[in-house]
């Protein structure tokens, strides 16, 4: 009798989620649809001048270029504001206009041809005075609203109220606002209330998940340089995302916004939430390393950097666990002695001295994406592998 270990019997399945989408309404963000059964996608923000509209431009087309399916620009000026027509109509991607203190600027982006505007309620000038127009402009040119809550900037009345930006003050805004353009009867609305503490983010939007059924954009605001704004925007995203919970994710990080989009693709890849691109197995070395498995991972990602093809790549540096990981992955090697196995979809294809495992392993790769039917350039995909340690 035979026992099943829960081995995938086919190469290359995908897990499966691990929880149902929660059900959201879908949105429209220019061509995105976000919320419903749409998959979750991965926005940033450009950093550069929203005036400087030739050096915007730009960003955006590396953002695109990157993976990032919606772009947010910062509108704090009135020149900012006239420079969103000739951005919303030569982007690449959907541009959602970012508004705070001017509610006049939510009017000229609507007007530009912006996708979407968020706003921050918070800190918006007589901002619900406003709703009325905004829900009237919004609608007549299908432009849906994201609803943006922070907790540097909540409404001093629920700050009154709370104390601090508890996540129930952070829900309590937000659906506030909610509930004066549903008085106009406007519905085309995204939510964020984002907070720098994951803890606290986490409870606001599954509290925030539990009493709407608004598609929710997830961020951790502030969340820090990039590794520890990786690691907490990981957490943060796993926990809810995990749940079935996020219909949008930003990965704020104080670094080159490109490194945000990488970020935010490498967890919706681990989550099986998107198709996983290049993903490199690699062990963590300890005493029975036979080989600089450091370097030699190094080396392997550096040679297949913006390598197109979803393939899993096992680089392993011991006999113990590297030839099964090299087995289970669609190629990989099994380092010792000086020398290195080739696997290619489980079996030994060829022994290679040490000194040849890096270019014969981009070799086989480059076979095997020809064999997929994907051309090789020089600029190859838009993201970068991913790199799993452990």
């Amino acid at each position: 009798m035979s026992v099943s270990l829960g081995i995938p019997t086919v190469r290359g399945d995908e897990p499966r989620p691990l929880a149902p989408r929660r059900r959201s309404r879908k949105i429209m963000v220019g061509n995105v649809p976000v919320g419903g059964d749409a998959p979750v996608s991965v926005q940033s923000m450009t950093t550069t001048p929203t005036a400087d509209v030739n050096a915007t431009l730009q960003q955006i087309a590396e953002l695109t270029a990157s993976g990032c399916q919606i772009v947010r620009v910062a509108v704090p000026s009135q020149d900012d504001a006239d420079a969103l027509p000739a951005i919303a109509r030569k982007s690449p991607i959907p541009v959602i206009a970012d508004i705070h203190f001017q509610p006049k600027y939510v009017f000229a982006a609507i007007d530009a041809g912006c996708a979407a505007v968020r706003v921050n309620p918070g800190n918006i000038k007589k901002f619900d005075d406003k709703v009325g127009e905004i829900a009237k402009a919004a609608r007549d040119a299908g432009v849906p609203i994201r609803i943006g809550v922070n907790a540097g900037s909540l409404d001093k009345r629920l700050l009154a109220k709370y104390g601090k930006a508890t996540p129930e003050a952070l829900v309590e805004s937000a659906l506030w606002e909610c509930s004066l353009f549903e008085e106009h009867d406007f519905r085309d609305i995204k939510i964020s209330v984002k907070h720098h503490d994951p803890v606290v983010m986490i409870q606001a939007y599954r509290l925030l998940a539990e009493r709407c059924d608004y598609p929710l954009h997830l961020g951790v605001t502030e969340a820090g340089p990039a590794f520890q704004g990786t690691v907490k925007s990981a957490v943060a995203f796993g926990a809810l995302l995990s749940q079935g919970i996020g219909d949008t994710i930003r990965v704020s990080l104080s670094a080159p916004p490109k490194e945000e989009v990488k970020v935010g693709i490498s967890i919706l890849e681990s989550l099986g939430l998107r198709q996983r691109g290049l993903e490199i197995v690699s062990c963590p070395s300890c005493g029975r390393a036979q080989v600089d498995v450091y370097k030699l991972a190094d080396e392997v990602t550096a040679g297949l950097k913006d390598f197109p093809a979803p393939l899993r790549v096992a680089v392993m540096g011991c006999v113990v666990n590297g030839p099964g990981e090299a087995r289970e992955a669609d190629l990989g090697v099994a380092s010792g002695n000086g020398k290195g196995q080739i696997f290619v979809k489980g079996q030994v294809v060829k022994t290679v001295p040490e000194s040849q495992i890096v270019e014969t392993l981009i070799e086989e790769a480059m076979r095997l994406a020809e064999e997929m039917g994907i051309d090789i350039d020089e600029d190859g995909s838009a993201a970068g592998p991913q790199v799993i340690v452990g």
